[in-house]
Formats: structure tokens, sequence, C-alpha cells
């Protein structure tokens, strides 16, 4: 009786706890929506700022953070994935392994303010405050998600497949590359989609080396002079200058955004483990 007692009072606290957590989850988004949709427009996704026309506009700040997401992407996918192919499948110290392993699990945990503070004294030391200071900021952020994700996915492999790849005399580069990558893309995709979030919601680290310039420009120009992202820009609009109609409305942009990347990376997880089974 006390037993069952005891279940029950727990299994409704945890229900209680779920309750609570969806409820405060819904509330944010809900709230953000209701302040932030009235306020979309198409002069505000589609102009610059101008302070002659008495003009906000924020399509700077979206090209400016595809900018970061392509050069960003474009670094730490080959570097993540590589290093995840090379501990799994090449490396023969076991003790090296859980050391980097450890420091990649350790640099998840360094809050992003620190990762600012670093990129400020190497990226935008090297090559000034701008776009490409800010993407290898976030290359280094992102590192040890793609490298952990795809690591976990290399192990899901059966190890059959590279033994009969191997009787059939195949060589380690090649039983890699035609076997074990394209048995775990669905981890790469998932790592890249998590690595798209992150960069989506971040500002600490990119106030100290991507800056708060709102022009728009090329790729390659853009990546060698400051910029604002959605999160920086909406940071300066609600902290500096008050407009909290565009903050709202920037808030909104990066909700849905979030919520976009998510669906797609539950949908590519449901699609390749159909595909696999």
């Amino acid at each position: 009786m006390r037993r069952k007692a005891y279940s029950l009072l727990m299994g409704g606290l945890m229900a209680l706890s779920v309750a609570i957590t969806c409820g405060f989850a819904l509330f944010i988004i809900v709230y953000v929506l209701f302040k932030g949709v009235p306020n979309l427009s198409w002069e505000l996704l589609s102009t610059a700022p101008s302070i002659l026309n008495d003009r906000i506009g924020i399509l700077p700040d979206i090209l400016n953070t595809l900018y970061l997401i392509l050069a960003a992407l474009t670094v730490v996918l080959p570097l993540g994935v590589g290093a995840a192919v090379y501990l799994t499948e090449y490396a023969s110290s076991k003790r090296l392994v859980s050391v980097i392993e450890y420091a990649a699990e350790t640099l998840s945990g360094i809050p992003s303010i620190i990762y600012g503070f670093v990129g400020m004294m190497l990226f935008a030391g090297a090559f000034g405050t701008s776009l490409l200071a800010g993407a290898l900021t976030l290359v280094i952020m992102n590192l040890p998600t793609v490298m952990r994700t795809a690591q976990e996915s290399l192990k899901t492999v059966p190890q059959s497949y590279r033994e009969g790849a191997f009787g059939l005399g195949a060589g380690k580069w090649r039983v890699v590359r035609t076997v074990v990558l394209p048995g775990c893309v669905d981890g790469v995709i998932t790592g890249c989609i998590l690595s798209v979030g992150r960069i989506l919601g971040e500002s600490a680290a990119l106030l100290f080396t991507a800056g708060i310039a709102h022009v728009v420009n090329g790729f390659f120009a853009g990546l060698a002079s400051s910029g604002a992202s959605l999160t920086v820009a909406m940071y300066v609009y609600a902290k500096d200058r008050g407009e909290f109609e565009v903050a709202f409305a920037i808030a909104a942009i990066l909700l849905v955004l979030t919520l976009l990347v998510n669906l797609c990376a539950a949908l590519a997880g449901w699609y390749f483990k159909k595909r696999r089974a």
C-alpha cells in the first residue's frame, strides 16, 4: 500500500513538472508570436535601416546571419567529421581518444561569453571585428557538437559492414568513404542542423567578434566587414534604442526559424531511420 502511494505521488510530481515545463514553453512561444507577428512587414524585412528616411529594416541582419551560417558550416563540418572519423576508425590509443572526448565535452559546457572573449583576442585581433571573426568563433563553439554527434553515429555502423568490405579487398580509406560514411550520414546531418540552431541563437560571442553594423554587403565583402546577426540586432534594438516592437518582430522570426530547424532535425532523423530499417 505504501509503495503504491509512493509510486502515485512520484508519478503525480513528474506529471506536474512536465505540465509546468510545457506550460512555460507554450507561454513564451505564444507571447513572442503575439507581440512580434503584428510588427512584421515587408518593408522591415526587405530594407536596410536609414536615419535620413527614419526607416528601420533588418535585411542586413538577415543576410549577415546567413553569411555566418554558411561560413561556419563550411569550416566546422569537414573538421568535425574528419575528427570523428579519425577517433573512431584510425586512432589506436584509447587514452588519447578518451582525452579528446573529455576535452570536447568540456568545451560544450563553456559559456558562450568566454568564447566571445577568446574570439575577440584571437580572430578579431587578426582579422578585425568582422563576420569572419564571428564565424571562426562559432566554429570553435560548434566543433564539439558536430564531432561528438558524428562520432556516435559512426559507432552505430555495424562492424560486419567493415569486415565485409575488407574481405572484398577494399582499403581502409575506401571502406570509410564508401561504407562507413554513407551509413552515418544521418548523424552528420543532425549535427549540422543542431549547429545551425545554435548559430541562430548566439549573441554574446558575436557582440565581441562580429560587431553591430547594419549594412548590406555581398558574401565576401560581408565576411571582411562588421555586421550584426539577428540576435545581436534584437539586443541592440531592445537595449540601446528602445525599439521593443522591432525587437519582438526579430524574436518572432528567430522563434519560427528555431522551430523549423528542430522540425527539420526530427524529420531528418525519422527519414534516415526509416530508410535504414
